[in-house]
Order: C-alpha cells, then sequence, then structure tokens
C-alpha cells in the first residue's frame, strides 16, 4: 500500500470514530511515535528479552506454529 493510500485509509477510520477516549489514545500513539528514534524500544529491551524476540520471531517461521487468524478472533470476541 502506498503512503498515500495509508494516508486516505488511516483518515477513513478516524472520519469513523466516534469515542473520545479512542481518538486521545490514538493521538497519544501516534505523536510518541512521531517523537521516538529508531530503535528507541529495541535498546529499551534486556538482552533476555531481546531474545524473547527473536526465538518467538523465528517459531513464527513455521507455520505449524501460528493460530489462524479466524480463531484468534474468536477468541477475543
Amino acid at each position: 500500500m502506498s503512503t498515500v493510500e495509508l494516508k486516505a485509509s488511516l483518515h477513513q477510520l478516524i472520519d469513523g470514530i466516534q469515542n473520545s477516549n479512542l481518538f486521545e489514545s490514538l493521538h497519544d500513539i501516534l505523536s510518541e511515535r512521531r517523537n521516538s528514534k529508531d530503535g528507541h524500544l529495541w535498546n529499551s529491551l534486556t538482552e533476555s528479552q531481546r531474545q524473547e524476540v527473536l526465538d518467538a520471531y523465528q517459531e513464527s517461521e513455521d507455520p505449524d506454529n501460528l493460530t489462524p487468524h479466524s480463531e484468534v478472533l474468536r477468541k477475543f470476541k
């Protein structure tokens, strides 16, 4: 998806939001993300936490370890 398409999609999502708390959360997330430096989150992790992320990523490469999207949605409804 191009930048222009992403912006249009984001605008559509925002236009559909009626909850002021959600607006505030979205604003906070975007502001924090815009002001953070690349690698800040990764650098804030301990070596153990970094290894857990890398292990999880490696495990996710095996389709047998993945949960179908429909099942995840069912759990959160």
